[in-house]
């Protein structure tokens, strides 16, 4: 234990130069930590943003992408029959038709436009949650989404115009956010019937399939691709958990990016811890050629230095540990506005992940100088002056 207590004096007698190091250190374990958790904590919100969305299989007529909707012309849309086919194709998984289009909307002296989507009122609940009031159940009321009631200031009962019809809100559905499927937010739900009476159109712009079993979604995909698509291709196939999968991996290169970020600085405090035991060393060449003329080995030498380094990476990656919780705190703060993810076991992994890479990138760079400190030559060290 004498070197380490070799280790430790020399520490203490340069604390100045020591205690930049420990700085340099704090600050990169700071980084890493917190840019780990910032990153981590984004996919953890896109993801739980999604991830509703990712047990559904949707259908779009093959050159109509989005379909038509009221005054925009087009042949694109998928029959009643077709609709008939997928349901046979899916077997007892809830396949939800939908005439999706835009138009006009008025609310007292407000007017704009609105996404409208027309459905079955006994699919709304398998595919949308309420906030206030009722499911529609009959063709004269209409739903609205939560970020279109805030926008005209919108209640159960109020009164919207759309088109040239006037309905009565029965209900407000709960914020879903950003989807695959449909963006109910800024839209408002009509019944089917309703929909078509209005705007003369019976065949539909997109079908949904709410797959029950996730296992089972490229098993549905293959199924309906098989029914619909034998001869040419009607129908494009797209499963939502694919895309979902495709904008967490991406979210988490740029998470794995952002911790390299941090990483830099770390690397730069290594180069710091260097430079501090290589003037450790020539500061003591004397002492080396003293206690290597004693007897002392070579491998006892290097271990003294090494213990110094690994002190330096121990308080600064220690110090920089405790503060990147703050750290974190903050980062979540300003960018997302919630610091619950900050909680979430793969988020606080990336504490001790920092701290460990502190200490690892200390002992890197005091390998050399602790190297040449071991081999200097014991009669020309005690000559040093």
């Amino acid at each position: 234990m004498i070197f380490f207590e070799f280790a430790q004096r020399s520490i203490r007698l340069h604390w100045l130069r020591s205690l930049l190091a420990v700085l340099g250190i704090v600050i990169g374990v700071v980084a890493i930590s917190s840019m780990g958790i910032l990153g981590n904590s984004l996919v953890l919100s896109v993801g739980e943003a999604l991830s509703d969305v990712g047990d559904t299989v949707v259908v779009y007529p093959h050159s109509g992408g989005f379909g038509g909707g009221p005054g925009v012309q087009t042949n694109d849309v998928i029959t009643g029959r077709q609709v008939q086919q997928i349901e046979r194709a899916v077997g007892a998984n809830d396949v939800i038709p939908l005439h999706v289009g835009a138009d006009r909307i008025k609310v007292g002296g407000e007017e704009g436009v609105a996404q409208v989507y027309g459905m079955e009122t006994t699919d709304i609940p398998l595919l949308l949650e309420i906030s206030e009031g009722v499911y529609l159940r009959g063709a004269s009321g209409a739903m609205v989404g939560q970020a279109l009631a805030e926008t005209y200031d919108l209640d159960v009962g109020s009164r919207i115009t759309v088109g040239d019809e006037s309905l009565r809100v029965v209900g407000i559905l709960a914020e879903r956010g950003v989807g695959f499927d449909i963006n109910p937010d800024q839209a408002v739900i009509v019944s089917d019937q309703w929909y078509t009476s209005v705007y003369g159109e019976e065949d539909y712009d997109q079908v949904i399939v709410k797959v029950r079993n996730l296992e089972d979604i490229e098993e549905v995909k293959n199924a309906i691709d098989a029914t619909l698509n034998r001869r040419e291709t009607v129908v494009d196939v797209f499963d939502t958990r694919m895309i979902l999968e495709t904008i967490l991996e991406t979210f988490s290169t740029i998470s794995t990016f952002t911790t390299a970020i941090g990483g830099i600085s770390l690397v730069v405090a290594g180069v710091s811890i260097f430079n501090v035991q290589m003037m450790s060393v020539t500061e003591r060449t004397k002492e080396v050629g003293i206690i290597r003329s004693i007897g002392t080995r070579r491998r006892e030498v290097m271990k003294m230095f090494l213990y110094e380094a690994f002190l330096l990476g121990f308080l600064g990656s220690a110090i920089g540990g405790i503060l990147s919780f703050g750290g974190g705190y903050v980062a979540l703060l300003i960018m997302l506005q919630d610091t619950a993810y900050l909680f979430a076991p793969s988020s606080l992994v990336y504490i001790p992940y920092g701290m460990l890479f502190g200490i690892g990138t200390s002992l890197v760079s005091g390998l050399y100088p602790a190297w040449k400190a071991a081999n200097l030559n014991p009669i020309d060290a005690l000559r040093y002056e």
